[in-house]
C-alpha cells in the first residue's frame, strides 16, 4: 500500500513539474520555456506593464492582489511613483531639439490664446516727457475740463446731442476726403448721402435723420488713417497738452485735417473758432459716461494702460 502511494506521488510531480519549470524560468534541455520568457519581457517590459519585480521574476500569480489570472495586465497602467522619479539623463542638445520638435507640431490655429497674451510693443523714447505731460492733462481734466461738463449736463441730454450732431455734420469733409483719399468710394458715398439728408431734413445737422432712416452710419476716417492705410508706421508715441495722447503719425495727420476743417474758412476770429473747437469738445465728454474714470481705478498704471489702448485703438480703426 505505502509502495503504491509513493509511486502515485512520483508520477504527480512528474508530470507537474513541466508547468513549475515554465513558472519559474526553468527550461528543459532544449531551453524553449525560458526563451518564450525572455521574448516576453522583451517585449513588455516590467517597467511598461507596472509589474513588481518578484512577479515577473517567477512568482505565484495566484498573489497578485485584485488581479484575475485570466486577464492579462495592461501596459497603459499608471506607472509607480518609484519609476516616476526615475528620469533618464538627456544629452541637453537632444532635449532641446526634442523641445523643438514638439513646438513646431503646434500652429497658430491651435494657440488658444489667440495672440491675446503677447504684449504691446510702443515705442516711447521721451516718456519722461509724456508722463510729465499726462499728469498736466490728468489735473486739468478733474479740475478744469469734467467740471465744466458736469455743469453743462444741466442742459438736457436731447439738446446736447443735436449740439454733437451738428458739429458732427460740420466734419464732414474731413470724413469724405480721406474716405477719397483710402479709395473707399462707398464710404465716401455714405458721407456724401449723409450731408445732404442731415443738412436739410436733420434742419442743419441737428438731427441725425440719415443714420435712423436710411442706415446711413458715420464713418470714422482722418488723415492719420489714410497715413496708416498706405503702410505709415505710427512712429513714437507722444502726449500733447490739452490735445491728449497721440503719435508722430496722428500728430501729421492733425495737421493736415486742421486745413480740411470749414470752420477755418469761416470769417471769424481765432477766439471764436476756438470757442466753437472748446464747445464741441466740451459737449462729447457731458456725453461720455466718465470712461476716463473707469480706466483710472482699475489701472495699476493709467499712463501705460492708456498709451496701450490709444495704441490699439488707432491700429483697430486702420483695420477697418
Amino acid at each position: 500500500m505505502k509502495f503504491h502511494v509513493l509511486l502515485v506521488a512520483f508520477w504527480c510531480l512528474a508530470v507537474a513539474r513541466p508547468g513549475f519549470a515554465l513558472a519559474a524560468g526553468e527550461g528543459d534541455a532544449s531551453g524553449e520555456p525560458a526563451q518564450i520568457l525572455q521574448a516576453a519581457e522583451s517585449d513588455f517590459p516590467a517597467r511598461e506593464m507596472d509589474l513588481p519585480q518578484d512577479w515577473s521574476a517567477g512568482g505565484n500569480e495566484s498573489e497578485a492582489p485584485g488581479k484575475d489570472e485570466t486577464q492579462p495586465v495592461m501596459a497603459s497602467e499608471p506607472v509607480s511613483s518609484e519609476d516616476s522619479d526615475q528620469t533618464p539623463d538627456l544629452d541637453p542638445r537632444a532635449y532641446h531639439d526634442l523641445v523643438r520638435e514638439d513646438d513646431a507640431d503646434f500652429n497658430d490655429a491651435e494657440d488658444f490664446t489667440n495672440g491675446e497674451l503677447a504684449m504691446i510693443k510702443v515705442a516711447d523714447p521721451i516718456e519722461p516727457f509724456n508722463r510729465a505731460m499726462f499728469w498736466v492733462n490728468d489735473k486739468l481734466y478733474f479740475y478744469l475740463f469734467k467740471p465744466i461738463a458736469r455743469s453743462y449736463r444741466v442742459v438736457p441730454e436731447p439738446a446736447r446731442q443735436s449740439v454733437s450732431n451738428f458739429f458732427s455734420n460740420l466734419g464732414t469733409p474731413v470724413r469724405f476726403i480721406n474716405s477719397v483719399l483710402q479709395l473707399k468710394f462707398q464710404d465716401a458715398g455714405t458721407e456724401l448721402g449723409r450731408l445732404v439728408v442731415n443738412s436739410t431734413v436733420g434742419i442743419g445737422g441737428l438731427f441725425d435723420p440719415a443714420e435712423k432712416w436710411f442706415d446711413l452710419e458715420r464713418k470714422q476716417e482722418d488723415f492719420g488713417q489714410t497715413l496708416g492705410h498706405y503702410g505709415v508706421g505710427s512712429g513714437f508715441y507722444i502726449v500733447w497738452p490739452i490735445l491728449g495722447p497721440s503719435n508722430a503719425r496722428d500728430t501729421v495727420g492733425m495737421a493736415a485735417d486742421f486745413f480740411m476743417d470749414p470752420l477755418l474758412y469761416f470769417k471769424m476770429k481765432p477766439l471764436e473758432r476756438g470757442g466753437l473747437r472748446g464747445l464741441d469738445k466740451t459737449t462729447d465728454l457731458s456725453l461720455d459716461k466718465d470712461s476716463y474714470e473707469g480706466l483710472k481705478r482699475q489701472s495699476l498704471d493709467p499712463y501705460l494702460d492708456m498709451r496701450n489702448f490709444y495704441h490699439q485703438f488707432r491700429e483697430g480703426r486702420i483695420e477697418q
